[in-house]
């Protein structure tokens, strides 16, 4: 795995272990980590042939979105993605015996903004704009390993939601503050998943074999940025009493001011289709769990 040490990636190792997994984990400090029974830190460099049968291949690795979109910090983000699909790729055609399964990271930047569109699996075009474009470049990417025969899903993210790490600290500060309120006019979609629903699903994918081609990781309920802010407000006892303009975020942020400022409303149709089940597929739920604890 690739970014087994990040936000989403940690989770995901944690829940591979419970589940009797070993993994191995794919850094490019492997020396700063301590192997356990069930872990192991590896580099791009370490030999496939010393590898045991590997079950799953899991593409993690990517430039944080968060920060100012500079020319450098775009090329980053392109390129961190491209390169270590790449590199992963490179490492299953050394493998005698294949995985059975590639999940490579991928993001519901993939459909471009919009407010009167629903997104699912079967949208096949992308849109124009960077985010997007860089999102169809990694698809494009990790095809190559459906060449070798194994079975490749794209695990298109939505703002995936946990209390210390990811988008949800930043949107809650505002309103920790009493500044917090509806961005712009309010009206853009957001497509959120609770962070247990979404490694939940990601390990989902991996043991069903008829799963394959693009995912969404998302709720199945979306909520506007309006409706959005009110409900985490209100799970933390703060008013919303300010507005906040999108020119600002859009001087502060440069082009990652689409990400909060425009929104796409995406629909899981797949994992809805499978049955899989949600454990919080209502905001006020996902955010009572997150801030109360409260198992609903």
């Amino acid at each position: 795995m690739t970014g087994g040490t990040g936000f989403i990636g940690s989770r995901f190792v944690n829940k591979l272990v419970n589940e009797g997994h070993h993994v191995y984990v794919i850094t490019r400090y492997p020396r700063t980590h301590k192997d356990t029974e069930s872990v192991s830190y590896i580099s791009f460099q370490y030999p496939v042939r010393r590898l045991p049968t590997i079950h799953a291949v899991v593409n993690l690795a990517g430039e944080s979105l968060f920060g100012y979109w500079s020319v450098k910090k775009k090329e980053m983000i392109y390129t961190s993605r491209v390169e270590a699909t790449e590199q992963l790729i490179n490492m299953m055609l050394q493998m005698e015996e294949k995985p059975n399964v590639f999940l490579s990271g991928s993001a519901i930047g993939f459909y471009g903004t919009a407010q009167n569109k629903i997104f699912t699996e079967k949208t096949t075009h992308p849109s124009d704009d960077f985010l997007a474009s860089v999102v169809s470049t990694w698809e494009k990417t990790a095809q190559s390993a459906e060449d070798l025969g194994i079975r490749t899903v794209y695990t298109r993210f939505g703002v995936v939601l946990d209390q210390n790490e990811g988008a949800l600290p930043l949107m809650t500060l505002p309103v920790n503050l009493f500044v917090g309120g509806k961005i712009g006019d309010g009206k853009q979609w957001i497509s959120w998943v609770h962070v247990k629903d979404c490694v939940n699903l990601l390990y989902y994918i991996l043991i069903e074999p008829s799963i394959k081609g693009p995912i969404n990781i998302t709720a199945p309920y979306p909520e506007r940025n309006n409706e959005f802010t009110n409900t985490l407000a209100r799970v933390l006892r703060r008013p919303t009493l300010m507005k906040t303009p999108a020119p600002i975020l859009q001087i502060a942020l440069g082009d990652m001011s689409q990400l909060i400022t425009k929104g796409q409303y995406v629909l899981p149709q797949k994992a809805i289709d499978q049955q899989f089940t949600f454990q919080y597929p209502y905001l006020d739920d996902a955010l009572q769990h997150i801030y109360n604890k409260l198992e609903i």
